[in-house]
């Protein structure tokens, strides 16, 4: 792809807790480039700074500087317009690091930082699943869980920036311990969620190092005990579904991360659950999608926080309301 230099270009940054991508994008909403590695929060928080440091250094130069802003999507707790990372669930050791302030020390650029579940939002919003829709939910399922909220074509953040923490409600009595409390929603439907259920539930199978996708594949193979784990994590994501759209009466709910890649063993299972438990009224105007943008969601919600915050999307002919 050939880059037009006129175009405003933007660093983004998609941080999780088992990779970061480090994308640019330009103000017309286009992926240019990208480049990945393993967050590993286990090495502390300097360590990986040091290296989204180098990448992004390297994705300036190659274009020559001419960059306008940095555009963070990461996951909260956390102050998004003072842009301080409030020990997120999913990079233990991230405590009150004031990310925006080093970025803009080092890098000399305005910068943006948004929480996921909100970029994510904006992304589908913008250019997928949530596209002329009045009023939409994006859920994160990826090492944590949460969601964003477009109401009424606007991004909804709450008082203190925490609206959207949804894998903090607590689901169950007992559970996996996630998000500071057993039986959370994160604790049954998140990737670290999902892994620690299957210790809990079969220490003698799984240790602390199994992964989701290990899981799935014994599930395919026939496996009982991986089937059961699948079933109970189904069971309350599809009442959290439920819980969810009775409260916001959305039009579309949006899913990402384990929400798109294990359609038959998660969601389908629990869009069965989510029917009987939820309002008849709203699940009339609902449905419950996957992400439209795939796997490329996090490269678009990493700009988002830019677009949003910055006002550098120059296509607005991309949100329109659907009657």
């Amino acid at each position: 792809m050939s880059i037009d230099a006129s175009i405003k270009k933007i660093v983004g940054l998609d941080v999780g807790g088992t990779k970061t991508a480090v994308v640019l994008g330009d103000a017309e909403g286009r992926i240019l480039s990208r480049k990945q590695f393993p967050t590993n929060p286990a090495r502390g928080f300097e360590e990986t700074f040091d290296e989204i440091c180098t990448a992004v250094r390297s994705t300036i130069e190659s274009v020559d500087g001419s960059v306008s802003a940095l555009s963070v999507s990461i996951g909260g707790p956390l102050d998004v317009l003072k842009g301080i990372i409030k020990s997120p669930p999913n990079l233990p050791g991230w405590d009150t690091i004031p990310l925006k302030k080093m970025l803009v020390e080092k890098f000399r650029l305005p910068v943006y930082i948004e929480h996921d579940g909100n970029a994510g939002a904006l992304a589908e919003f913008y250019f997928g699943a949530g596209k002329g829709f009045r009023n939409i939910v994006f859920i994160t399922m990826g090492t944590g869980f949460g969601a964003g909220f477009i109401l009424d074509r606007r991004l909804y953040r709450g008082t203190s920036d925490v609206a959207g923490e949804i894998g903090h409600i607590r689901i169950a009595e007992t559970g996996p311990l996630c998000y500071g409390k057993s039986g959370s929603l994160e604790g049954y439907a998140s990737g670290s969620g999902i892994t620690k259920l299957a210790q809990l539930l079969h220490p003698e199978l799984w240790s602390d190092q199994v992964q989701v996708v290990e899981l799935y594949e014994a599930c395919k193979a026939g496996s009982a005990e991986a089937k059961t784990v699948f079933e109970k994590a189904s069971m309350y994501l599809g009442r959290g579904l439920a819980i969810v759209v009775d409260f916001l009466n959305p039009q579309r709910v949006i899913l990402g991360g384990l929400g798109m890649r294990l359609q038959d063993v998660l969601l389908e299972p629990a869009l069965r659950v989510y029917a009987d438990e939820v309002l008849p009224e709203a699940r009339a105007v609902c449905e419950i999608v996957p992400a439209a943008l795939g796997e490329s969601i996090g490269d678009y919600a990493a700009l988002c926080a830019a677009y949003d915050q910055g006002g550098l999307l120059v296509r607005a002919d991309q949100v329109f309301e659907r009657v």
